[in-house]
């Protein structure tokens, strides 16, 4: 009853949202966006954060493009012969006019939405906030910001590791009708820093409200501390700072609740719902399935996306073990008088077998964004130098719930083993392509023939023209 609580509540938010939007860019003679009366009052901020989380969904962020879609495309893990623009996002063809295209529309609905935050944050109640729910509040948008903004560097800069001195994007903090100015990486990294370290420092007593208002319900559908948390571990791994991307990561594995599923339940467990036990953080996304059937489980020619064709090499290559993955991941269906294979690891089940009214009521429809398994391969990979011994028992970890034999002692561990369950665990779910990003490697091309190197720009996407000519 709760969680359909919740559901009716984010639903009526969203429909309160839309409408309210309308009046944000009415212009005043200071050249700011005007302030929302609605974000006066404490179910106003609720409904615009719920405003804000629906947006995420969207095809041309999380709903699509920065999930299975484009970067899998671009990490080779899938392809689709003759569509035009699959075909020039697996060349890295950024000067492609649909690629543009497509960029320039990630681009421009991150930053809205990055803008629906700020006009949260910027809330007097918000923006000062010292007393519960405003600081939960703020905690939660101000780790939505650094989540955003975190991605979009990873897309639109150069890799932090490589050339810290680069030029980044622009941070944006305020709500207001002037664009923001670029940054330095460096900068960029610090903002993202310190929004997120005040988050953590904002949402620390979370607990203490469960269940306190519909808005503190179902927390793995919202910002959570330990969303922050592991976050905070993403940038810092990425920032090449391996003792505070272990220092969180452990906090999310030790304390945040979420712990490893056994292996026989692995199948279905992400297919189109948030995991029970993995998920620390996901969107709501009640009709995610429409979006994932077309593209993952059809055969449409020259639409749905296909495996890379050696999908099950790494896979198989390890016969210590039955890999549930195999079966829980992927799928074979008819094309003629052949099978062919899908990745079906995100084809909500109840949904592709039309049966529905059978669905249990605690499953939560939508968008896995950050799951444990990723504490631990930070672990083994922040580890691996110092205390080898300790890494490998994180990563042995995650290798026994997914049905595999440990790996012995006699094996020389290395990165690559990590790469490999990396791959094995994230297939499809748009963070492969951000870590070959991290590590500099080449990327193979989904039928074996092209190695892309990592110096020939291919991590590297342009910032839109519409940016730099609009600007004033």
């Amino acid at each position: 009853m709760k969680k359909m609580k919740y559901i009716i509540s984010a639903l009526v938010a969203f429909a309160l949202t839309m409408t309210s939007c309308e009046g944000f860019l009415d212009i005043t003679p200071d050249g700011q966006a005007k302030r929302d009366p609605l974000l006066e009052t404490e179910q106003g901020i609720e409904d615009a954060m719920y405003g804000v989380y629906s947006q995420m969904r969207s095809t041309t962020l999380y709903g699509q493009e920065l999930h299975f879609s484009a970067l899998e495309v671009m990490a080779h893990n899938l392809y689709c012969n003759g569509h035009k623009l699959v075909t020039a996002l697996g060349k890295f063809d950024y000067a492609n006019t649909d690629v543009k295209s497509l960029f320039s529309s990630v681009w421009t609905s991150m930053y809205k939405n990055i803008s629906n935050v700020n006009s949260i944050l910027d809330a007097p109640k918000v923006a000062n906030a010292k007393e519960y729910p405003f600081t939960i509040y703020r905690g939660e948008a101000l780790g939505m910001r650094a989540f955003m903004h975190f991605d979009l560097v990873r897309l639109f800069a150069e890799q932090y590791t490589v050339n810290p001195a680069a030029k980044g994007i622009p941070y944006a903090t305020e709500f207001s009708l002037k664009a923001p100015e670029f940054e330095s990486l460096k900068d960029n990294y610090e903002h993202i820093l310190d929004d997120l370290l005040e988050a953590d420092s904002l949402l620390a007593n979370e607990e203490k409200h469960a269940d306190e208002r519909a808005f503190m319900l179902d927390r793995q559908i919202h910002f959570n501390k330990y969303a922050v948390k592991a976050t905070l571990a993403r940038v810092y791994l990425t920032m090449g700072d391996k003792k505070n991307a272990a220092k969180y990561a452990k906090e999310v594995i030790e304390k945040s609740g979420y712990v490893l599923k056994e292996k026989t339940e692995v199948k279905n467990d992400v297919a189109g719902v948030l995991s029970k036990k993995e998920c620390v953080f996901g969107i709501y996304h009640s009709s995610f399935y429409t979006q994932v059937y077309a593209k993952l489980q059809q055969t449409t020619t020259r639409y749905s996306l296909n495996l890379r064709n050696d999908y099950l090499a790494t896979y198989e290559k390890d016969n210590s073990g039955l890999d549930f993955r195999t079966t829980a991941y992927f799928t074979t269906v008819p094309l003629g008088n052949e099978q062919i294979d899908r990745l079906s690891k995100l084809t909500e089940i109840y949904e592709l077998q039309n049966i529905v009214a059978t669905r249990p009521a605690d499953l939560i429809l939508g968008i896995n964004m950050i799951r444990i398994p990723e504490m631990y391969y930070i672990m083994a990979e922040a580890l691996l130098e110092d205390a080898p011994e300790k890494a490998l028992e994180y990563y042995n970890n995650v290798r026994e719930h997914r049905g595999l034999e440990k790996l012995g002692d006699d094996v020389t561990f290395t990165l690559n083993h990590i790469n490999e369950e990396r791959y094995k665990e994230y297939i499809g779910e748009g963070q492969l392509f951000f870590n070959m990003k991290r590590l500099n490697l080449p990327i193979k091309s989904f039928d074996g023939t092209i190695e892309y190197k990592p110096e020939n720009g291919i991590y590297v996407i342009p910032v839109p023209d519409s940016e730099t000519e609009n600007r004033y």
